[in-house]
């Protein structure tokens, strides 16, 4: 019976006493479903896959806006925000105990069982707006990084006074074409060997990148930095200096969210021990590394190019040479974002699935499973909906990166909108009660100046953005390659 169900549903629903004293008891968890079997470790690999993007190497830009004061001031900071309210969302997995609780699946599931009304629908929109931004956004980094690797070896053939203009649009298709297939992947659970692979290889650029600076400031060339970062009157205008620093705020304050994907990630690690304990030791390791990370290239990275530094120094071409490095760096990040691109989408893939399956569950094409024996792999359960839906997301998002090559500056828009209710409302809120805080208590008032502090630097970095966003608009030419 347990197998027919199997075939013919997205979801079994089991009950424990139907199953007391069997061996299929064994195989599940407290809530019915398939034994988890993650740990810390791949919770990390999952982290590190979806902060560390190809945006830390974008990080000594925003440190020459800030100046070698304020921005690892600001790096600092945010790091310890982003890990201090990650450890109370883990402890809102399970509600209202968080090692004892009942599961929450979703970060809308912890939402509505700690805060329930209006907000549960704002942390939706929230986050998953969010998560289609940033498939978008990696559908045209990824790219840029892919169009990188042919300028580089044109430069190094032709020599760098020649454009080498190159359409991004082929590139586009054939990313989205591997995502098809990545896409797949039944659920989060399926996909921690990828994360690993995606973790290494941001490992590997990133390095790269770090030990091209290295190379440059050991070269002795002269360049200009401060403690303030980039001049009024000499590298900007007033106005400028004050929109690149509210972006440069945004940059890093964003660079370091996950909380968009932080539940389900949880609900991968296996229970014993805790959840909550592991994926605090995951995001301990996580946050870290990637703080190391962040320092290095940001501030080596404006050692090497002071208030000139790129807003990309390996596809906006920092460097040249040589040619073969920058190629591989760049194959690097495009291969981390295949894998980061489905740590976004799983969790909206997952939401869209399971309302429908709840909606319609009478339908077929949205329920059945059937089994296709793959050689060297064993059976793969094709549900048609699953593979119709995903399917059509990808081709969506990649028609609209098309579109809107700038849809990065409208990204960082997007960051500004879920940043604050994400990273930092929802989880102080939700400690709030369920630890019942008492109301004006020492703890209860530094956690709402923490999260006002946020919703300014959410504010501030949103104007940068609308500004940045206006600015594409203007120098936005939709028929040049």
């Amino acid at each position: 019976m347990a197998k027919e169900m199997q075939k013919t549903s997205m979801f079994i629903e089991r009950n424990p006493g139907d199953c007391e004293n069997g061996d299929i008891y064994k195989n599940l968890d407290d809530d019915g479903r398939v034994k988890r079997t993650g740990t810390w470790v791949t919770a990390s690999a999952h982290i590190i896959t979806a902060v560390i993007g190809s945006g830390v190497l974008s990080l000594a830009w925003a440190i020459a806006q800030l100046g070698w004061v304020a921005g690892p001031a600001v790096l600092m900071a945010f790091s310890f925000i982003t890990y201090f309210t990650s450890t109370l969302l883990a402890d809102c997995y399970r509600a209202p105990d968080p090692v004892h609780g009942k599961r929450n699946y979703t970060y809308m599931d912890v939402v509505r069982a700690y805060l329930g009304g209006r907000k549960v629908q704002l942390c939706g929109l929230a986050q998953y707006v969010n998560l289609l931004g940033v498939t978008i956004g990696y559908t045209i980094t990824a790219s840029i990084s892919m169009v990188a690797v042919k300028r580089s070896n044109c430069f190094h053939k032709h020599g760098h006074h020649v454009k080498c203009q190159t359409s991004n649009n082929p590139f586009m298709v054939i990313f989205a074409c591997i995502q098809i297939v990545l896409s797949q992947i039944p659920n989060f659970h399926n996909l921690s060997w990828l994360s690993i692979i995606a973790a290494i290889m941001s490992f590997a650029y990133s390095s790269i990148g770090l030990g091209l600076s290295i190379a440059k400031v050991a070269g002795g060339e002269h360049v200009r930095t401060s403690l303030t970062g980039v001049t009024v009157g000499v590298d900007v205008s007033g106005s400028e200096k004050i929109w690149r620093t509210f972006q440069a705020i945004g940059d890093i304050a964003f660079a370091y969210a996950y909380s968009t994907v932080l539940v389900e990630i949880q609900d991968t690690i296996k229970s014993s021990p805790p959840e909550n304990k592991s994926m605090k030791r995951a995001t301990t390791l996580g946050v870290s590394t990637t703080t190391i990370f962040y320092v290095l290239c940001g501030l080596v990275g404006y050692a090497a190019f002071g208030n000139e530094a790129p807003g990309n120094f390996l596809t906006g071409f920092g460097f040249y040479e040589p040619f073969w490095l920058i190629d591989f760096a760049n194959i690097c990040i495009a291969i981390h974002l295949i894998g980061a691109y489905q740590v976004f989408a799983q969790p909206l893939f997952g939401f869209i699935e399971g309302w429908c399956a709840r909606k319609w569950p009478e339908n077929k094409f949205i329920t059945r499973e059937h089994g296709i024996d793959v050689p060297c792999y064993g059976v793969y359960y094709v549900n048609f909906f699953r593979l119709v839906w995903r399917t059509a997301y990808v081709i969506v998002t990649a028609v609209v990166a098309m579109l809107f090559p700038f849809f990065n500056d409208f990204l960082g828009l997007i960051g500004a909108g879920s940043f604050w209710p994400l990273t930092v409302y929802f989880p102080i809120e939700m400690h709030i009660a369920q630890t019942k805080l008492p109301k004006y208590s020492f703890r209860w008032i530094w956690l709402k100046i923490l999260s006002w502090v946020c919703l300014i630097v959410s504010l501030i970095a949103a104007a940068g953005s609308i500004q940045g966003l206006i600015q594409s608009l203007k120098t936005y030419k939709p028929f040049q390659t």
